[in-house]
């Protein structure tokens, strides 16, 4: 399993309208995406405007060229996009260890 870490920025007074939008294009095209086994979006605490979101692909294929290369990128895009007061900082990662 691969853990795609993005960093998200968005525009300051955009946090409810954002908090709508990232759970609708989570909900309703990254859900349904080949390999895409879950998701979380945290929200900063002392800094409002950042958002941590993670999404689990079973492969980093599934994430790079089933999904980047595809139209429901687009859409992805289309949704939260507009929020973004700078472009997001993406990075994949393999679980070493593990809580029980």
């Amino acid at each position: 399993m691969i853990l795609e870490l993005a960093d998200l920025r968005i525009h300051p007074g955009q946090n409810a309208a954002f908090d709508e939008a990232i759970a609708l294009g989570l909900r309703d095209v990254i859900a349904h995406a080949k390999g895409c086994k879950g998701f979380k979006v945290n929200k900063g605490v002392e800094s409002p405007e950042r958002y941590v979101l993670q999404i689990f692909w079973e492969t980093l294929e599934n994430h790079t060229v089933d999904f980047r290369q595809s139209e429901a990128f687009t859409q992805w895009r289309g949704i939260v996009g507009p929020f973004f007061a700078a472009p997001p900082v993406v990075e994949h990662f393999e679980l070493v260890v593990k809580s029980t």
